[in-house]
């Protein structure tokens, strides 16, 4: 559990966006965080304390008079690592920021000293109100950390302006950033991942590629970020949803990958090639559409460029550059030959066996570095990632 031993109060006022917290609130509980959680009145009017309890484990908040729990709100400003506070209204906002404190969650915020992190939810108008940017500029010099608003579909219609709260997972991914990349080594350094295969074309229509479905280097761009890192995701064609936080390039040949792989590698301080690129490339790609015809069909191919190995007068100098090696026999000899033929911190060897690989869920990885084998066992790819992340930052 990646929050395991953490402890969030997630402050929840009362707008329309109060149900999205409940997602938040189970994904933080999910993750091993203790999670207290706090309704204003508003709030509890559109979820009731009883859904919060069912969903964390632990009792709801909701008034200062709460027999037995006289000087909570003192405890819960000073004890959680972060206070959330999802959704934020104006009001809250308002209050937060004018230091007035006439119930439990603003009078929590009055006394916090550590971290906040608000995710605004409110009408487009009024969050553009100019009352409203001035307490977001008041409460931002103060240190406390926004995520969002979106723009998207409100309460009352659609808008094309910001208003929306961010998604609970958007939010999820931001609370994991702050609470555990204080502390992580790959804080603040630049990670550069590529993902997914590359398409290399015989004519307009027609492609060759590979099966990668590119969700091992998604999960190791979503849990970089977390960790505190600037993330770069170099992505194939793929369909998956891009991970919050991480600036997206979409790349599709081999070639396009190399190009982008060369730009931004004098400045990378950590990269993960988990990307598959096409080994071979047709000769020539024709530009119209090969006509069917009822013979064989030949095509000439030439290799693509070796991306580790072409890129390696551009590395950083103390740059950990990490390969992924995926094979269907002799992986650890064949593993360990590109470990040390490209120059490389570490390779990450998957084995073509039932469940692992490409196109599934779920991986068996070994991690080969110059001190020898860790084998795995099969495990989801979010958490094979947070293995690999793990030897990384001890290599740095």
């Amino acid at each position: 559990m990646i929050l395991a031993g953490r402890h969030v109060l997630l402050g929840v006022s009362g707008g329309i966006a109060s149900y999205k917290a409940c997602t938040l609130a189970r994904r933080l509980a999910e993750a091993g965080t203790a999670v207290d959680v706090v309704l204003t009145a508003a709030a509890a009017e559109f979820v009731r304390p009883l859904t919060f309890e069912a969903l964390t484990g632990r009792p709801v908040l909701t008034s200062l008079w709460t027999p037995g729990r006289a000087l909570d709100h003192i405890a819960l400003a000073r004890d959680p690592d972060l206070v959330v506070l999802a959704p934020a209204t104006a009001n809250l906002l308002a209050r937060a920021a004018g230091g007035i404190g006439d119930d439990v969650l603003t009078t929590i915020l009055l006394a916090r000293e550590g971290p906040v992190l608000a995710a605004p939810a409110m009408n487009d108008a009024m969050y553009a109100h100019p009352a409203t940017q001035a307490n977001l500029e008041i409460l931002d010099r103060r240190g406390w950390r926004f995520i969002g608003p979106d723009v998207g579909p409100l309460a009352e219609g659609p808008s094309e302006r910001p208003g929306r709260m961010a998604e609970p997972e958007v939010i999820f991914t931001a609370v994991v950033r702050a609470v555990r990349g204080t502390a992580s080594p790959l804080r603040g350094r630049r990670v550069l991942v590529t993902a997914g295969p590359t398409r290399e074309h015989l004519d307009p229509i027609r492609v060759v590629t590979n099966i990668s479905s590119g969700r091992m280097g998604f999960a190791l761009a979503a849990d970089a970020y977390a960790r505190g890192a600037e993330v770069t995701l170099l992505a194939g064609p793929t369909a998956l949803t891009p991970p919050a936080g991480a600036r997206v390039e979409r790349v599709v040949t081999t070639a396009d990958l190399a190009a982008a792989v060369t730009r931004h590698l004098p400045e990378t301080d950590v990269l993960l090639m988990a990307a598959a690129p096409a080994d071979y490339r047709p000769a020539a790609a024709v530009p119209e559409k090969r006509a069917r015809t009822d013979g064989p069909v030949t095509v000439a191919f030439v290799p693509t460029d070796d991306i580790l190995e072409s890129t390696r007068a551009h590395r950083k100098p103390g740059a950990i550059i990490v390969g992924f090696a995926y094979e269907t026999t002799d992986g650890s000899a064949r593993a360990r030959a590109k470990l040390d033929r490209k120059g490389l911190d570490l390779v990450v060897l998957n084995l073509d066996e039932p469940g692992a690989g490409a196109e599934v869920e779920t991986n068996r990885i070994t991690l080969v570095s110059r001190t020898g084998d860790v084998p795995g066992t099969l495990e989801s790819k979010a958490q094979a990632a947070v293995r690999i992340l793990d030897a990384v930052e001890d290599l740095l």
